[in-house]
């Protein structure tokens, strides 16, 4: 991972757009002008639509929820990286609920034992048997959180056992690379399941619509007021035990969909970070004195434009090939990602690399496109919306105007289609339902097998495209809990890689970058699932 930063040191002196916190139409919480030491204000222009990152739908915005008010039994590590910023690290796993684990020789039963000072925010005891209910429930409700935790070789609530108030055990049906790791992802983490059975019914037995509103867990913080499509107040959980207590009190988390007006809001300083930022202003903001830009290429991601086998003229591997060729990556890169990030076009066909995500072989090329959408089934072209999601629109909008301007060249007519952020999960992972659609993932895991597991598999979250081949699911299931110095590993990785360029289900744009811009906050570290952690977080 390669990280970024941009330091200044000297408060901006004027110069931009008069817009103020308190010009934000929120009411009741306290102005970031006003804020003292221990409360931090934050801007980010995506949306928040539950508070449970196990209810179907809920979409990646929300997974800050179960990382700043839940915990897990066991946690990435933190590192500095050579330019002095911080970020998760994937060779470390460290305790957090669990203080110590023991694993068989044979690799098929994982024994944690818990902390003793662990309790919920409500100041209960914190007990294997809490553990064992959230891993039955994940498991279990179905969707994107029961198939990562197949991803671990976690599918059954009778893998997992409560031996007594400390002890809990994990029994795979086989060893697997990603067991462990796999429990330090957002997925697995462990509600107070006392208060969820109090609120569960018989038609809700895992208590999805009181989770949805509430949150009940170990973590540093508790949600104390969400106002669906205005702000999320997070408030320092004084009975965390897990770590040193937080810096802030508070973290307000205000949804400014404006990309100019979160820009200005962070140059004045009415508000301390601005998440996720567009790829154009995390470029100019770096100049900006006062401003720290912090810019990290987001490992075993790539945005990528997305084919549905579903709509007829996309099962035609012509008619894919030709929109590959057709596609005007380089201005893309430039326009839409300021040059951030890494291409990913152009690159050696039939590689003998397995690193992923690499490059694939297809360049813009309209005459090679003309020819083949002219070998096709619809020579005259076709019709077909081109959907975006407005959370990401910074990046969509100006990527499919420039496609949509170059398949028109070839006869295609695409109609750009903008999606409401709190919908585009149900339409484009959950129903999958868009026939041409841009589409981003990033894989939490940091192994090629992993990323076609979530992307490549029939019917997983992100294989948008409803693409299915029987031999990327063997393949997929021969490597996933391989070791990697398995002699079978590299050759087959290889073939994935070949299958996924030769029948185009997604076709790969570039590796995208995370851009924070802080401005009177400390303490920002990059996580893999790309939100904000408010633990390390100071005002400063």
């Amino acid at each position: 991972m390669v990280g970024t930063i941009s330091r200044r040191t000297m408060l901006k002196a004027g110069g931009s757009v008069a817009v103020g916190a308190s010009m934000l139409p929120f009411v009741n919480v306290l102005s970031a002008n006003a804020a003292r030491g221990d409360v931090l204000v934050a801007v980010s222009g995506q949306t928040v639509n539950s508070l449970d990152l196990h209810r179907t739908g809920t979409n990646r915005p929300s997974y800050q929820i179960a990382v700043n008010c839940y915990d897990r039994l066991v946690k990435f590590g933190i590192k500095e990286l050579e330019d002095g910023t911080k970020s998760y690290d994937y060779a470390t796993i460290e305790p957090d609920l669990a203080e110590s684990w023991t694993t068989s020789e044979d690799g098929k039963t994982i024994t944690f034992i818990l902390r003793d000072d662990a309790v919920f925010q409500d100041g209960s005891k914190v007990t294997a048997e809490d553990v064992k209910w959230s891993f039955d429930r994940a498991v279990s409700v179905g969707g994107f959180p029961t198939v990562q935790m197949k991803a671990g070789g976690f599918v059954r609530p009778d893998q997992f056992e409560a031996v007594d108030e400390k002890t809990f055990v994990v029994k795979l049906d086989f060893p697997s690379k990603l067991a462990l790791p796999d429990l330090a992802v957002p997925v697995p983490f462990v509600l107070n399941s006392k208060v969820a059975k109090a609120h569960a019914t018989t038609d809700d037995p895992w208590a999805m619509e009181y989770v949805h509103k509430n949150t009940i867990g170990s973590g540093p913080f508790k949600v104390i007021r969400w106002d669906p499509g205005e702000q999320l107040v997070y408030e320092r959980n004084d009975n965390w035990t897990g770590g040193t207590p937080a810096a802030i009190k508070r973290l307000i988390l205000r949804e400014v969909p404006s990309p100019a007006t979160r820009r200005a809001l962070i140059e004045r300083g009415d508000v301390q970070i601005s998440f996720d930022i567009p790829n154009k202003d995390a470029k100019e903001l770096a100049e900006e004195e006062g401003i720290n830009v912090f810019s990290t290429p987001v490992e075993n991601a790539i945005h990528v434009v997305g084919l549905n086998y579903n709509f007829e003229p996309f099962q035609d591997p012509n008619v894919r090939k030709a929109v590959a060729y057709a596609i005007p990556y380089e201005e893309i890169y430039q326009t839409a990602a300021y040059g951030r990030g890494r291409p990913m076009w152009g690159g050696e066909a039939n590689s003998d690399s397995i690193a992923w995500p690499q490059p694939s072989p297809y360049v813009t090329d309209l005459d090679k496109a003309k020819e083949l959408l002219a070998a096709s089934a619809f020579p005259d072209g076709f019709e077909v919306p081109f959907s975006i999601d407005l959370d990401q629109v910074n990046w969509m909008e100006p990527t499919a105007l420039l496609i949509i301007e170059n398949l028109a060249k070839l006869g295609i007519k695409a109609t750009l289609e903008k999606i409401p952020g709190a919908s585009w999960r149900t339409a484009s992972l959950v129903e999958k339902r868009l026939p041409l659609h841009l589409e981003n993932f990033g894989g939490w895991l940091n192994y090629p097998d992993y990323y076609f597991f979530w992307a490549y598999q029939d019917g997983h979250l992100f294989n948008s495209s409803n693409y299915k081949n029987e031999e990327i699911e063997a393949l997929v299931e021969a490597t996933l809990h391989a070791p990697v110095d398995d002699p079978d590993y590299a050759p087959k990785i290889k073939r994935m890689i070949e299958i996924a360029f030769e029948d185009l289900p997604r076709i790969p744009l570039y590796q995208p970058s995370l851009n924070v811009a802080s401005n009177g906050a400390d303490g920002y570290v990059y996580w893999f699932h790309r939100q904000l952690d408010a633990r390390p977080l100071q005002v400063g």
